[in-house]
């Protein structure tokens, strides 16, 4: 396949450096700072959450008024939206979860707001609204009824289907993190809820690296699960060192051969979403450097992708008839050195 890939990333990617345990070290630059870096940089368009472009308490007047005027600097940037994400995971009314909240009025609130995330994404022109599930799960097993909360997740995807009915809706899975245990932690959780939808044709995933490699399992792999399924609808790539927090590191910076098998899964199948970088620059990082992790992940890809076309079909299914998986290991590690 020769697919011409469209880049994305988010404006969290371009940080001040905190975290946790140390305040801003860089910085902050405006949205539209940030949006003259994307082309600049070879990005095509960018991912939002529904705050990103306008602030979640007010009207919808004003609303109406200030998503005009962000696509209006995106059309100006020659950018796209990819995608719309509603953060239901920083608001006081969802410390107990969104669409799983034990309090009915919390519910209605992140079905509210998902409502006007879609509002937002017709507004700018993109019919798909990712869903990061990051409280939908618990601290503690008996916090919550484990069979409700899924009921509860479906009735909130069907709502949504229902309020749009041109939308698609992503499910971004992760194990943990902010929660102890998600109820849906893994893509496959997400595809296998979206054939008891309303409308599963509607109904995908984007699969991030970090939370698969954080559930213990092979990017490459979830994203040939949900490809075979039809319904990987974008990525986020990046890298991550080990069952760790998530770190959202370069993407191949950890492991090369693993964002190798990534690109080639891609390459194969004939991927046709974005290519979305969703890594972080290291704290320790300057400010006349803090785009550099975003440059060089998309061109650890543009090279990987260089390197999958490469590979000679022949040798590698021979390798697969003969059983001899040492001489294909050694072939593509070759290829991964600059050997053939």
């Amino acid at each position: 396949m020769n697919t011409n890939y469209r880049f994305t990333f988010g404006p969290w990617n371009i940080s001040t450096g905190a975290d946790p345990f140390g305040p801003p070290i860089r910085p902050e630059l405006s949205v539209a700072q940030k949006l003259r870096e994307y082309k600049k940089l070879g990005f095509d368009g960018i991912q939002l959450h529904d705050d990103d472009v306008v602030p979640a308490d007010w009207s919808p007047e004003q609303t109406r008024r200030g998503v005009a005027e962000f696509k209006k600097m995106l059309d100006d940037e020659g950018l796209f939206a990819e995608f719309i994400a509603p953060r239901l995971w920083e608001d006081p009314r969802t410390a107990d979860g969104a669409y799983t909240a034990n309090s009915e009025s919390d519910r209605r609130y992140a079905l509210d707001r998902s409502r006007r995330a879609i509002d937002i994404a017709n507004m700018l022109g993109t019919r798909d609204i990712v869903l990061w599930l990051a409280r939908e799960g618990t601290y503690i097993r008996e916090a919550k009824d484990p069979v409700v909360a899924v009921q509860r997740i479906l009735d909130a995807v069907n709502a949504l289907l229902a309020y749009d009915p041109t939308i698609r809706l992503l499910g971004e899975m992760k194990p943990n993190e902010p929660m102890d245990q998600a109820y849906l932690p893994t893509p496959a959780h997400f595809l296998a809820l979206c054939y008891r939808t309303a409308d599963p044709s509607r109904c995908g995933v984007l699969i991030e690296s970090a939370h698969s490699i954080l559930a213990g399992l092979d990017p490459s792999d979830d994203m040939a699960y949900a490809l075979w399924h039809g319904k990987l609808w974008s990525v986020h790539l990046n890298d991550q060192n080990g069952l760790k927090y998530d770190q959202d590191k370069s993407f191949g910076s950890v492991d090369l051969r693993r964002a190798f098998n990534t690109v080639w899964v891609l390459e194969r199948a004939g991927y046709s979403g974005c290519v979305g970088l969703d890594v972080k620059s290291m704290r320790t990082t300057r400010p006349e450097h803090q785009t550099k992790h975003l440059a060089n992940s998309r061109a650890i890809f543009l090279r990987l992708v260089e390197v999958a076309r490469r590979l000679d079909v022949q040798t590698v299914e021979r390798c697969r008839a003969e059983r001899d998986y040492e001489a294909l290991e050694m072939y593509v590690l070759d290829c991964l050195m600059g050997r053939v």
